[in-house]
């Protein structure tokens, strides 16, 4: 019996075995959880199925969670093969690519571009969990991803560092509004991880390289490690966490900065 034997989990977006959502799906996985996916398009239905199959789950349905429409039908069918469920898990994030380049200016970001980033990244929770609560069992927790750009500046990361801030901020409203139905709602604010999401802000390699750097640690997160916290949060041994966003990010959200060690040729003062 694993800690989490008889539970079940709708995952929102698994875009392929790179995915935070992923790594989250095996952590319930591996503690008995039973798992629902969901997928955006046929390209991403066809990575997305065998990894559902890998874990034996057959819950696999369509959905845009910027359609209120698509959400509606997609829980009509949840409410059909499970009746209710235990957690929803939320790992969406969208904005134009081209307004995270390098060579992007963040104050010529377009009305365009902040309604879609806001709208994918952020209300796309509340879109989510509104017609979920009817489905949730008592004691259920709803999970969403962060990064560190919603408190403090990350080149090229503009626009979704403003959605982060919003999805945070939801996080906290989602959780007073809930907690009396005792529906706990928190975040996990990842480190930068190798996925197709972190793909679109410009010169990754180059944050992902400076975030190991910087970390306490010396070194980047892991996708199981986000994935072992996620297992914690939804668990009965956080039954008294909500409303929080607890960092997985090797330390580095607690460092101002980091310096070079001194050159040997380098003299120090008064020598």
């Amino acid at each position: 019996m694993g800690l989490l034997s008889g539970k079940k989990a709708l995952i929102f977006g698994v875009a392929n075995e790179r995915s935070i959502a992923w790594g989250i799906a095996k952590a319930l996985h591996a503690e008995g959880c039973e798992l629902g996916f969901t997928f955006l398009g046929e390209a991403l239905e066809k990575r997305v199925r065998p990894l559902a199959e890998s874990v034996g789950a057959t819950l696999v349905l369509p959905c845009d969670a910027s359609k209120d429409d698509q959400i509606e039908a997609l829980y009509a069918e949840v409410a059909k093969a499970w009746g209710k469920f235990d957690y929803l898990i939320h790992s969406i994030a969208f904005a134009n690519k081209d307004e995270m380049a390098p060579t992007f200016d963040f104050h010529n970001t377009s009305r365009a571009g902040f309604h879609l980033a806001l709208d994918v990244s952020a209300y796309s929770l509340i879109a989510l969990v509104k017609p979920a609560v009817p489905l949730l069992n008592e004691g259920a927790s709803i999970l969403t991803l962060s990064y560190y750009g919603a408190n403090k500046v990350i080149p090229n990361y503009n626009i979704m560092g403003v959605a982060k801030a919003a999805l945070e901020a939801i996080v906290r409203y989602l959780a007073f509004d809930l907690g009396r139905q005792g529906i706990r709602v928190n975040a996990i604010s990842a480190g930068p991880l190798r996925t197709l999401a972190a793909s679109g802000v410009g010169n990754f390699k180059g944050m992902l390289r400076a975030a190991g750097d910087m970390t306490p640690l010396k070194r980047n997160i892991s996708q199981d490690e986000v994935g072992s916290t996620a297992l914690f949060l939804c668990s009965p041994w956080a039954s008294g966490i909500t409303g929080e966003v607890m960092y997985v990010d090797a330390g580095a959200n607690i460092v101002a900065m980091t310096l070079e060690p001194p050159r040997t040729e380098e003299k120090t003062p008064g020598t």
